[in-house]
C-alpha cells in the first residue's frame, strides 16, 4: 500500500520504516530541511536500536523516502498518518497546533481518490471529529483561493473522500522497533467499515506475526472501537503504567519505614495474576515523553468535564514527591550537601535512548545545585553524542572512572544494562567516599558492599 506519515519524530519514523520494511511504499514527510537531508543520506536523527539498520534497508529497497513537500505525500498516501508531536502546555492540555497545521495542510492538497486519515499523534479525546472538520477547512481554502485565482468557476469541487482513523500506539523508546513488530494489540477507531478493512489490510503482516520474533504465537489481537474509545485507550493505558509504578514506589517508602524489601514484595504481590509483575520496579520515578504528558492530559480532561480525578493526581504527586528520594537518601549519608560532590550514572530518562524530556536526573541536578553540591554525570549515549543541552549546572564526563573521581557518592539514576558490569573496585578507590544511591534498585547490593560501598537502595 502506499503510506505517507507526517512528522518524523519516534512515532513517525519508527511506524514509517517499520512500514516500508514490511513492504509498504512509504513517503515520510517533515517541514524540518536540515533532518530530511540527514535522513535521506541514511541516518537516523534519534537513537532507537534497530532503527538505523531498517532505515539504511529501505531506502536501498526504495520503499521509503524523506521529503518536506507536504504536497507528494497526501498525493502519494492511500493512507495518511499524523504523527507530530503534541507537547504539554503549562496548562496540563496537549498542544494541539501541529496537529492543526497538519489536518489543514492535508486539506489544502486533498484531491480525488479514497484516503483513511490516520490519528497516530496522541491527541486529546474527541479529536478525530475535529480533524476531520480541520482538513474540511483546509479544502475550503483551497477552493477560496482557486477562486480568487480565477483559476476556477465559483461552483464547489466535489467533497474529497476521506476518513478519520484513531490507531493510538504504545511503542516503548528503547525498544520501538521490536514493539511495532511484536505488539501486545493493534487498536483501530473508526465507524467506517471501509477505512478499518484499509488499516487491517496495512497491518495484515504484524497481525500474522511475519515480522514477529516468535512467529509460532497467535495472531495479534486487533480491537475495534469507536474514535473516541481509541483515544481514551491510549490515555487509559499509560495513566495505568504510571499509576502502577506510582504506587510501587509509595509501598518503597513504607518498606523503608518499617524494614520491609521493596523488591521482595514486588516479587510476591507481581505473582498473583490479577497485579503481574511488570511495572513494579521501585526507583526514582517516572518521565518522558509519555507518561508525564497523558497523564496530566487525561486529569485535564476530566476537570474539563466537571471530574477529579483523583487517583490520576495522586499519582503525579508521589512521582513528584519521589525524584526527592534520593536527595533525602544523600542527606541522611552526607548530612550537609552544600560543598560536595554527587556522580549521576545516567542521565536519560530510561535506558536504551537519548530522550531526556522530563527525565528525573534533571529534577535531581536542579535540586542538588540548589543545595550548594556540585554534579557530575555520565550517560552512555550522552557521551556518544556529545549532547549538552539542559546540561549546564552539570559536568558531564566521558567514562565511568572519571565520573567517581573525587565523588563523596553516586548515584544511580538509568539503569543502563553496561552500569551493572562497571569496573566499581576502581571507582571506590578515587572517590571520597564510596557511597552509591541505587535509584533502580538495579545493582547488586552484596558485590557493592564487599567492595567497601555503603549501598543505599529504594525501599530496601
Amino acid at each position: 500500500m502506499r503510506v505517507c506519515v507526517i512528522g518524523t519524530g519516534y512515532v513517525g519514523l519508527v511506524t514509517g520504516v517499520c512500514l516500508a520494511h514490511i513492504g509498504h511504499d512509504v513517503i515520510c514527510v517533515d517541514n524540518n530541511e536540515e533532518k530530511v537531508k540527514v535522513m535521506k543520506g541514511g541516518q537516523s536523527p534519534i537513537f532507537e536500536p534497530g532503527l538505523s539498520e531498517l532505515m539504511q534497508k529501505a531506502i536501498e529497497s526504495g520503499h521509503i523516502q524523506f521529503t518536506t513537500d507536504l504536497a507528494a505525500g497526501v498525493k502519494h498516501g492511500e493512507v495518511l498518518f499524523i504523527a507530530v508531536g503534541t507537547p504539554p502546555l503549562p496548562t496540563g492540555e496537549s498542544d494541539t497546533r501541529y496537529v492543526e497545521a497538519v489536518a489543514r495542510g492535508i486539506g489544502t492538497h486533498l484531491n480525488g481518490g479514497y484516503k483513511v486519515i490516520v490519528n497516530k499523534s496522541t491527541v486529546p479525546i474527541g479529536s478525530g471529529d475535529w480533524v476531520r472538520m480541520i482538513i474540511m477547512d483546509g479544502v475550503a481554502e483551497r477552493q477560496k483561493s482557486l477562486v480568487a485565482a480565477g483559476g476556477v468557476s465559483s461552483s464547489p469541487e466535489a467533497e474529497p473522500e476521506f476518513d478519520v482513523v484513531s490507531n493510538p500506539e504504545f511503542l516503548r523508546e528503547g525498544s520501538a522497533v521490536y514493539d511495532t513488530f511484536n505488539p501486545d494489540r493493534i487498536v483501530l477507531g473508526s465507524n467506517n467499515q471501509k477505512a478499518i478493512a484499509m488499516m487491517k489490510d496495512l497491518y495484515a503482516p504484524i497481525v500474522s506475526r511475519q515480522f514477529s520474533e516468535d512467529s509460532s504465537l497467535p495472531t495479534v489481537p486487533v480491537v475495534v472501537t469507536d474514535l473516541s474509545s481509541a483515544e481514551m485507550v491510549k490515555y487509559a493505558a499509560n495513566s495505568f503504567l504510571a499509576t502502577k509504578i506510582s504506587f510501587i514506589n509509595e509501598i518503597a517508602n513504607i518498606c523503608d519505614r518499617v524494614g520491609a524489601d521493596v523488591t521482595q514484595v514486588a516479587s510476591g504481590i507481581g505473582l498473583d495474576s490479577r497485579i503481574g509483575g511488570k511495572f513494579l520496579q521501585a526507583g526514582i520515578g517516572w518521565g518522558g515523553s509519555c507518561f508525564p504528558k497523558d497523564v496530566s492530559a487525561l486529569v485535564h480532561t476530566a476537570d474539563d468535564y466537571g471530574y477529579s480525578a483523583q487517583i490520576l493526581k495522586a499519582a503525579v504527586e508521589v512521582n513528584q514527591h519521589q525524584r526527592l528520594i534520593a536527595i533525602e537518601k544523600l542527606q541522611q549519608a552526607l548530612k550537609i550537601l552544600k560543598g560536595k560532590t554527587v556522580g549521576l550514572l545516567g542521565l536519560t530518562f530510561k535506558p536504551d535512548t537519548d530522550d531526556m524530556r522530563d527525565a528525573p536526573a534533571l529534577s535531581l541536578i536542579e535540586q542538588l545545585s540548589r543545595l550548594g553540591a556540585k554534579v557530575k554525570a555520565y550517560d552512555p549515549i550522552v557521551a556518544q553524542t556529545g549532547m549538552r543541552h539542559g546540561l549546564s549546572n552539570v559536568t558531564v564526563e566521558t567514562d565511568p572512572e572519571l565520573l567517581a573521581d573525587g565523588c563523596d557518592a553516586l548515584v544511580l539514576v538509568t539503569d543502563w544494562k553496561q552500569f551493572a558490569e562497571l569496573d566499581y573496585k576502581k571507582m571506590a578507590s578515587v572517590m571520597n567516599s564510596p557511597i552509591i544511591i541505587d535509584g533502580r534498585n538495579f545493582l547488586d547490593k552484596a558485590m557493592l558492599e564487599e567492595l567497601g560501598y555503603q549501598y543505599i537502595g529504594i525501599g530496601r
